[in-house]
């Protein structure tokens, strides 16, 4: 099994000013993650509002984070797209921008079937010589990768992960691939379960605004501390729900900006957190002492 990384991956916010992405911002938020010990960042995934830039943004932000980051962890780029083509596409561009890996979530809006999902990741993996992350998300993109067919898509070499959001299957996929892949969860409410059957960490929304915690958890679980791990999963759930309390990244945005990491607003379609659903987060944050 090949691994981009273990532990703490962040899925990345991207910082807009006058709906225009913030670069300075953005190195800043890349320097501040890998001095908190992030493993791994993913840049213009759903939490990056990738769906809401056009191609050239898209690429240009990726190429920023590679230079901000300097080599310094892997910078896996999100490039999934519902139309193949446009998928392999933006894949290559994001190869020729430096990216160390590639983050491709299932088409979403056109279900296709899973034999669709098979010559689609073949694809996708025939146009790069980069490692390839699958990202399963039934709850957005109303499909789900069946582990019958990541044991299918096995036989692609440069298909080495699964950012899986479908918890219930885990155990499955394990079964049958084995050590094949290696499994992040993309839930950060349920990372020890997933690590307990196998996984290697998490590509973690929280991780914005407390790095230093999802590095622990999974760090103390990767070296055998499940003591450590189990409370600190526990002891992160309040904050996970709040941070959940709308679409994603609508919360976490807002959470970065009520502690002055600046990050801007999220991009139409996607809004501002409620009055009401803010004051419940800054309660929150309190309680975790991030917020005075």
């Amino acid at each position: 099994m090949k691994t981009v990384f273990k532990g703490s991956g962040v899925a990345l916010v991207t910082p807009f000013k006058n709906d225009q992405v913030d670069y300075e911002r953005l190195d800043q938020l890349c320097d501040e993650q890998i001095a908190a010990g992030t493993d791994a960042l993913v840049i213009c995934g759903t939490t990056g509002e990738a769906s809401a830039m056009p191609d050239d943004e898209h690429i240009s932000v990726i190429r920023e984070a590679v230079r901000a980051v300097a080599g310094r962890v892997p910078v896996i780029a999100g490039t999934g797209s519902n139309d193949t083509r446009h998928g392999a596409a933006l894949s290559q561009a994001a190869a020729k921008a430096g990216a160390d890996a590639l983050l491709c979530v299932t088409p979403y809006y056109n279900k296709t079937s899973q034999k669709g999902l098979i010559q689609h990741f073949k694809a996708t993996a025939a146009a790069v010589d980069l490692p390839i992350i699958l990202y399963n998300v039934p709850s957005r993109t109303s499909l789900n990768i069946q582990p019958q067919t990541y044991a299918a898509l096995a036989e692609v070499e440069n298909i080495v992960g699964i950012k899986e959001c479908n918890l219930g299957q885990v155990g499955d996929i394990f079964q049958l691939t084995g050590d094949r892949y290696a499994v992040y969860s993309g839930e950060d409410g349920l990372v020890l379960p997933l690590m307990a059957l196998g996984g290697l960490g998490v590509i973690s929304v929280i991780a914005n605004i407390v790095p230093q915690r999802t590095v622990a958890m999974t760090h103390a679980w990767l070296s055998g501390d499940i003591q450590t791990a189990r409370a600190e999963q526990i002891s992160l759930l309040p904050l996970i729900h709040a941070c959940f309390c709308d679409v994603n990244p609508i919360p976490i945005k807002a959470a970065m900006n009520l502690l002055h990491k600046e990050v801007g607003p999220c991009r139409l379609p996607l809004t501002d957190l409620s009055e009401a659903d803010t004051q419940k987060l800054k309660q929150v944050l309190k309680t975790y002492g991030l917020l005075a």
